[in-house]
């Protein structure tokens, strides 16, 4: 009886096991913590299931776990029952469920989300956003690009959900997005209370070759290098570092793209108010060279007040050279102030002004006619470059290089390097130019030589030698050449042979070229003229009288 009993009472419990509605492998169900213990917590999930599960799961991103005994909770039941007789179960796997589901509807509903960085893969982050992972590329951190993420690890902050695909379990975020907008919404508060003109403080973010970031709270203006000082500012880091508090003032703002342009200098005085007055046209002033570039150089006369020696304005006698070869960077030169231009702020400067001109110098120490001294410079082609006093040159022309002998011959005597005497023969102060000549050296010979001599003049010469065609003559170390045809009136005695070297004899001077520089003489034109001159002293043709009579009487009379 007592054995029918026991087995009715099996039956049922059996009957009632069959009865209960055990949940599914796969699913998410409800459960309730009934103790906490070394980093577990032991939920019950009904239907006489326990399961253990890590502490950790039950911490939201960046924070310590939530769970006390009591709590109710949602599972994913891995196991009904494992080999210790417990069920698995997990609370990942349920949040990441749950996730899921919050994560599409905030997708769908643009809204932001919370999550932390947790971890480094190649190309960006990942981010826990309660129970899903995401994936927040490297452009996506930040407005600009950080070098270390190191601080937004861990850290518990909004997200925006780019992309999601539930299938493939994909999620990517932006941080970006987010700090964008806020950024734009802090921008358009802070630029609402700027206005033009305004002097505001701020702090140096970042500096670059062109200018400074300055923070002004909130929102960022740029401060141009140019705008700020009123000298010449190389590079911004000359004057600022980063994290440096600045006075600025605004000097635009476009409301269209929230540029805010900032100035410094703007809140000095301009020195280009005195400028005019304190450095008056022609007047000298020490300065320093900031910078040198090919057309010239620039010359701080002042903080704030810079001018340009152009590179014609830079050297007397250096023309074609570069502006480095003549003055340094931070050099101290002395210059002269040539135009200034009030409008466009510029100020034009001379340096070779405030020296004399050397060709002056050298016009009044050599003047026309003095003897100088100097090196062949360069060897041309139409004359010699000779270096004078004062690092100028002088020019000798091929013409005046000899008097005898032809430019072109006379100019393969000289050699790069010597020393040569010559005489100064003009100076042109404006065209910078300084005319030579050797040849003067020894006076004009020519000249000397015919000074008192005419044409129909008679003068003695002395036969230098005697060639086919006639002979030559010098008269004062100037030489002639008489035709055989002048040699004499009577064809018998035209011959070159009844003379001899050395002898002297009276000729007429029938031409005088000064530029060719020659005389031109002849026996028989002194022969003609004798004998005119006797006929119209002592009778004529007409008269009967021959000739031998004629000139018989001229020399009786002569007696």
């Amino acid at each position: 009886m007592a054995q029918n009993a026991s087995m009715e009472e099996f039956e049922a419990l059996l009957k009632e096991s069959f009865e209960i509605d055990t949940p599914e492998e796969g699913s998410v169900v409800k459960g309730k913590v009934i103790a906490v213990e070394a980093g577990f917590a032991i939920v019950d999930v009904g239907y006489k299931m326990e399961g253990r599960v890590e502490l950790k799961e039950f911490a939201d991103p960046g924070e310590a776990p939530k769970v006390a005994v009591g709590d109710e909770v949602e599972v994913f039941l891995r196991q009904v029952e494992n080999s210790k007789g417990e069920a698995v179960v997990s609370r990942e796997m349920a949040r990441r469920e749950e996730a899921w589901d919050r994560l599409e509807k905030a997708h769908t509903n643009d809204e932001r989300v919370d999550g932390a960085i947790f971890g480094r893969v190649k190309g960006g982050f990942t981010v826990d956003l309660g129970g899903a992972v995401a994936f927040l590329p490297g452009s996506q951190v930040d407005v600009r690009p950080i070098r270390d993420a190191g601080p937004l690890m861990g850290m518990k902050q909004p997200f925006q959900i780019l992309k999601m695909d539930r299938r493939r379990g994909n999620i990517v975020v932006s941080r970006r997005s987010i700090l964008e907008e806020s950024r734009a919404e802090q921008r358009a508060e802070v630029i609402g209370n700027l206005a033009e003109g305004m002097d505001a403080e701020g702090v140096v973010k970042n500096i670059t070759e062109y200018g400074a970031f300055v923070d002004l709270g909130g929102v960022d203006g740029l401060l141009h290098v140019t705008d700020m000082a009123w000298r010449r500012i190389n590079h911004p880091s000359e004057i600022l570092t980063i994290g440096q508090s600045i006075k600025v003032q605004v000097i635009k703002i476009n409301k269209d793209t929230h540029r805010i342009s900032l100035g410094m200098k703007q809140l000095e005085e301009d020195p280009w108010s005195i400028v005019e007055n304190k450095y008056p046209l022609e007047s000298t002033h020490k300065g320093i060279v900031t910078n040198i570039t090919d057309y010239g150089a620039f010359v701080e006369l002042e903080a704030g007040v810079e001018g340009l020696v152009h590179v014609s304005e830079m050297s007397w006698t250096k023309k074609n050279v570069h502006p480095g070869k003549i003055v340094s960077t931070s050099q101290e030169v002395e210059v002269m102030v040539l135009e200034i231009d009030d409008i466009k702020r510029r100020v034009s400067l001379g340096l070779k002004q405030t020296i004399r001109n050397p060709w002056e110098v050298f016009a009044e120490a050599h003047p026309e006619g003095a003897e100088i001294e100097g090196e062949v410079k360069n060897i041309t082609e139409f004359g010699l470059f000779v270096g004078l006093p004062g690092d100028i040159d002088g020019m000798v022309h091929l013409s005046d290089i000899s008097w005898e002998e032809r430019g072109e011959d006379a100019i393969q005597k000289f050699k790069k390097g010597e020393t040569v005497k010559a005489i100064v023969s003009e100076v042109d102060v404006e065209k910078e130019r300084i005319s030579l000549s050797i040849k003067a050296l020894g006076g004009d010979k020519f000249s000397e030589a015919t000074g008192n001599v005419k044409r129909g003049s008679i003068i003695t010469v002395e036969i230098k030698s005697i060639e086919d065609g006639g002979i030559e003559v010098e008269y004062e170390g100037m030489k002639s050449f008489i035709r055989k045809t002048d040699l004499s009136r009577d064809r018998a005695e035209q011959r070159p042979e009844r003379f001899s070297v050395g002898d002297k004899v009276d000729v007429r001077v029938t031409n005088i070229d000064n530029k060719a520089r020659k005389i031109g003489v002849s026996i028989k034109a002194r022969e003609i003229a004798e004998e005119k001159e006797a006929v119209e002293q002592y009778g004529s043709s007409d008269s009967g009288a021959s000739l031998g009579d004629i000139l018989g009487a001229a020399l009786k009379t002569d007696e």
